[in-house]
């Protein structure tokens, strides 16, 4: 995440994981292969910010778990209601 969109949000006191967002792209490719699908985005210039995000993993079934910048770990739960809306 841009600093910028942090500090908003911190300012805003709102969850950047649930404000509605254009334009991203998440992929989820086989472990063996996450080396070259990033560099082939990397090497596009719309694609030059990509990182590799995370793994899936069997346990803890159902859940989506979060490294904090503090060290811990959160579940990121479903969204509740509407999300924020987009201004356009």
């Amino acid at each position: 995440m841009r600093p910028a969109v942090n500090a908003a949000c911190e300012i805003l006191g709102i969850d950047p994981l649930y404000v509605a967002n254009e334009g991203k792209l998440i992929a989820i490719v086989a472990p063996e292969n996450a080396d070259e699908a990033l560099s082939l985005l990397q090497a596009s210039p719309l694609g030059r910010e990509a990182v590799l995000l995370g793994e899936l993993r069997s346990e803890p079934a159902g859940f989506v778990l979060l490294d904090t910048a503090l060290g811990g770990t959160r579940i990121v739960d479903m969204l509740v209601g509407d999300p924020l809306p987009r201004i356009c």
